[in-house]
């Protein structure tokens, strides 16, 4: 099931947070109408602290949630491998569970 969210990346103005081609350009990840759609279950983007942007200093948004600021997961554990971080040692997204910080899928009886 889909639900509708404030967009994290801009904060909802629907505007380019960053201003880089003007103030009036439009946000990259919802087009200017300052809400996104994310499939649920979801939860807070660890990668980006649920903020929408790339944490590693580049003007675009988080590579992990695509500027939503949550991520679609049925994890059920930490990775292991990130500790729950979403990051590995070279500050990437954590390959194990693709930079979310869960890993495990919940079993439907």
């Amino acid at each position: 099931m889909k639900k509708t969210i404030v967009c994290a990346y801009c904060k909802g103005t629907g505007k380019d947070p960053f201003d880089l081609l003007s103030a009036t350009s439009y946000c990259l990840v919802c087009n200017s109408t300052g809400k996104v759609e994310i499939e649920e279950p979801e939860i807070k983007c660890v990668f980006c602290a649920g903020t929408g942007k790339n944490p590693l200093g580049a003007r675009i948004p988080c590579i992990v949630c695509g500027g939503k600021g949550k991520n679609y997961c049925i994890a059920t554990t930490k990775c292991t491998y990130c500790r729950g971080t979403g990051k590995s040692s070279d500050k990437l997204p954590c390959t194990k569970c693709s930079g979310k910080g869960m890993r495990g899928e919940i079993v439907m009886e």
